[in-house]
């Protein structure tokens, strides 16, 4: 998100000196390190918690036609800058994999095959195939079949378009750039205070994680995109439009192999059914994985608890971020969501049996000893009051910022990176209402679709379609 802001303001004024603020020795090591999330492009070509049956049985679109638009801005700002050689090499961040959906169970066939019909018309998911014969769901996907009774419903889509992405090599690429342009980053520090300015801005008080030097720094913005230390950063700024919020965090596994046999005959990201209980970050997944060029497999997430809001944060940090004004909500969120903490600590305390059972449903065949458990990044989900007043615990992302808009960050997870771009322009706009008119032709020029409804726009999208799948390398 970082470097997503920093890019696209160098773009909009070459001339603002930029500063980028690191406490870790390098950069993308929590959420954006490639281990740390399963990167997906999510598009909602397979994601079905974008697509919930409403009461009368129809199946509703509308968040997944939000969320495809989003990563196709996405898609439209990397390919500028590829042609400007911003980001040098696009298959070192990104990567085409088909989207598969995969369930089995009449209930779930059926809901499949009305998702199916009510996407497909879309020009965004126009490309959609359907099967519920096995033998065509093993020609896309080879390891789903064998081992699995012929008697089960079974039901598949697929997307050959879909896309794996390393956000973190994209986010080195990004700031890289950034540093080449003029930007200055600063390792090893810490932001340990801010504070506003009596003429505007704020001044950061920081020490170097190595020496132990004390630095302070000027801005006349601040953007925190520190992940799950964003919320208490925003606290220790004062501002009162962080009040009420809290924090909730849930770590991550995966079982990863590197087999080469195995990722061979597996070429695609497949997504199921969550369970009961589980939070959209949470469905399960056999995903194909492109990371410095070689391809692995991943089956996850499995989710853990750890009071940690980072990875490489303190076992303090959500006490830490404990205040009187987020205590009732914290709590509210707790009493009403008993069925996630039962989920959670059934998952806490899953054998390794029970984590490869879980994989089994998806490969039947699996073997235990080509997977090891891997360990991925801390989310942080946003709990805060809804506009009722209740506590609400949120699984998407919200960004936070000042009336005056001199300091804004980042909250929550889900669907994350894929839409960086079209959050980070929500952010502009709201944080510098008076250029953002100014902006526009280089936006338009940098996103040719800015400004208009892609979704309502069938030769625009083929347009982008177009321009972005030939600029990062892709398919259709």
């Amino acid at each position: 998100m970082s470097a997503t802001l920093g890019t696209l303001i160098q773009q909009l004024e070459p001339t603002w000196r930029i500063a980028i603020i690191e406490q870790l020795g390098d950069i993308a090591q929590e959420s954006s390190n490639p281990w740390n999330n399963a990167g997906t492009g999510h598009a909602a070509f397979c994601e079905l918690n974008y697509t919930p049956e409403a009461k009368d049985g129809s199946i509703e679109i509308v968040k997944a036609l939000a969320i495809n638009e989003q990563f196709l801005i996405s898609r439209q700002l990397w390919s500028s800058l590829v042609r400007a050689g911003v980001l040098p090499e696009p298959t070192q961040f990104i990567n085409p994999v088909p989207h598969m959906t995969f369930v089995w169970g009449d209930d779930n066939v059926e809901f499949l095959r009305k998702r199916y019909e009510a996407l497909r018309e879309h020009p965004l998911f126009a490309s959609m195939e359907f099967s519920d014969d096995a033998k065509v769901i093993r020609s896309w996907a080879p390891l789903l079949i064998p081992g699995r009774a012929k008697s089960q419903p079974i039901a598949a889509t697929r997307i050959v378009g879909g896309t794996d992405v390393d956000f973190g090599a994209q986010t080195r690429q990004l700031v890289d750039g950034l540093v080449a342009r003029g930007a200055e980053l600063r390792l090893d520090h810490r932001v340990t205070g801010l504070k506003r300015r009596k003429n505007g801005g704020w001044q950061l008080r920081m020490r170097h994680e190595v020496g132990g030097t004390k630095v302070e720094l000027d801005a006349d913005f601040v953007f925190v995109g520190a992940g799950g230390g964003a919320l208490t950063l925003l606290q220790r700024a004062g501002i009162p439009e962080i009040r009420g919020y809290g924090g909730f965090p849930i770590s991550g596994q995966f079982l990863r192999t590197d087999d080469p046999d195995l990722v061979a005959k597996h070429q695609a990201k497949v997504y199921g059914k969550a369970s009961v209980g589980a939070p959209p970050m949470s469905v399960p997944h056999l995903d194909t994985r492109v990371v410095d060029g070689e391809a692995s497999l991943l089956f996850g997430p499995y989710a853990g608890f750890s009071t940690k809001f980072l990875k490489h944060g303190s076992l303090l940090d959500l006490f830490a971020s404990l205040r009187w004004h987020n205590l009732g909500t914290m709590i509210g969120v707790g009493l009403t969501n008993l069925d996630l903490i039962k989920y959670l600590v059934t998952e806490v305390l899953a054998t390794r049996k029970k984590r490869l059972a879980a994989l089994r449903e998806y490969f039947p065949k699996a073997d235990g000893s080509q997977w090891r458990l891997i360990t991925a990044g801390q989310r942080v989900q946003i709990m805060k009051r809804d506009a009722n007043g209740k506590p609400s615990l949120q699984l998407g992302t919200e960004v936070v910022a000042a009336a005056d808009g001199s300091i804004a960050g980042l909250l929550g997870a889900s669907p994350g990176a894929s839409t960086a771009v079209p959050i980070m322009l929500g952010l502009l706009k709201r944080c510098f209402p008076g250029r953002i008119e100014g902006w526009a032709p280089t936006l338009r020029e940098l996103i040719p679709s800015y400004g208009e409804a892609l979704a309502d726009d069938p030769a625009l999208i083929t347009e982008v379609l177009e321009e972005s799948t030939e600029a990062l390398q892709l398919v259709r």
